[in-house]
């Protein structure tokens, strides 16, 4: 087993050689914690979050909840649920939503892999880069949509024959230019975050106006 520490903002450790079962016993024993583990045959990530990541999740979810409120798409939101396939692979997104499979899904306390759809929308804060190597993951779940914002630049990913394809239409929002999400985005850390929220929803609604 090898060890390999990477430095802040976002505190994380890599370790290769982990079996199932330690992953699954780590899940255990963390809880609640705020600690995010990512497992991909054999490889474990152990995520500590910087405030600066929490701050652009937070963003991220509210501005998809308010796309699916001015839009009036009916939504499930399961934020960092673990998603799983026992003994190869496992991830925690940062947010998560079921969108197009909503009634999938609603009302249930858990989400279990083998007969349930993966979430249709999955975001990913990648200050240190870590979702490059979480797309492989979701790829394996059959996640259709990763939105990735690095911090400088927002990306919609869209899976295409088993691979994410990186492109400007989204499929869960396909009526809007979701990629200008990003100048409202980069305002997080100087903008009051109310005030944020409520430009990007008169954004949305200026948006759909223009498509009626």
């Amino acid at each position: 087993m090898t060890a390999k520490t990477l430095a802040p903002p976002e505190q994380i450790v890599q370790l290769s050689g982990i079996s199932w079962q330690t992953y699954e016993n780590l899940l255990a024993e963390i809880g609640d914690r705020q600690i995010r583990l990512t497992y991909n045959r054999g490889n474990l990530k152990i995520m500590v979050p910087s405030p600066e990541h929490e701050l652009y999740k937070k963003v991220m979810g509210r501005f998809v909840e308010t796309l699916a409120e001015e839009l009036e798409l009916n939504i499930a939101p399961r934020g960092s649920t673990t998603f799983k396939r026992p003994e190869l692979s496992g991830v925690e997104p940062d947010e998560c939503f079921y969108i197009q499979n909503v009634s999938a899904v609603k009302g249930k306390k858990r989400i279990d892999m083998n007969q349930d759809p993966p979430p249709d929308l999955v975001v990913e804060i990648d200050i240190t880069s870590r979702s490059e190597n979480s797309l492989q993951i979701y790829a394996d779940l059959g996640v259709p949509e990763v939105w990735i914002y690095n911090g400088v630049r927002f990306r919609i990913n869209r899976l295409e024959n088993g691979e994410y394809v990186e492109c400007e239409i989204s499929l869960a929002f396909p009526s809007l230019p979701i990629l200008e999400i990003v100048r409202f985005v980069e305002q997080a850390e100087t903008m009051d975050y109310l005030e944020l929220v409520k430009a990007f929803r008169n954004w949305v609604k200026s948006q759909i106006q223009q498509n009626q």
